[in-house]
């Protein structure tokens, strides 16, 4: 039931931090991703417990998961990957637009120039990439 548990709370974690994305707000992301962190070195833990009987004699130690929470877990997993999938593509899409934007104001190369003409003596803003 913890490692049942974890996944949801790991599920609402990353939903979680797209929203903070999504409203540009930092101190919910980190949160987030602390709390991310966390999750996932616990069920980390879990998993390697769950395992440790299996690797001693597989035949007599393997617990026997209620058919209810075996597909509550399978299902709470198969959410959790397809989350993964869409939080992992938001990354890599912020990224990439984060990149393209320290790109743009680092090479900007910008001056004031007077518009030339008999009566034009005010000034507009040029850049130049």
């Amino acid at each position: 039931m913890e490692y049942l548990q974890s996944l949801r709370s790991l599920t609402h974690e990353l939903e979680r931090a797209m929203q903070a994305i999504a409203h540009n707000n930092l101190s919910e992301l980190e949160e987030s991703i602390e709390s991310q962190q966390i999750l996932s070195a616990r069920l980390g833990e879990l998993a390697d417990d769950m395992c440790v009987p299996l690797e001693a004699d597989p035949a007599t130690s393997l617990p026997r998961l209620e058919d209810d929470l075996g597909q509550q877990i399978r299902s709470a997993s198969a959410s959790l990957q397809n989350l993964n999938l869409r939080y992992a593509a938001l990354l890599k899409h912020s990224s990439r637009s984060l990149a393209r934007m320290t790109s743009l104001f680092s090479s900007f190369q910008g001056h004031f120039q007077e518009a030339s003409g008999p009566r034009l003596k005010h000034q507009t803003w040029s850049c130049q990439m």
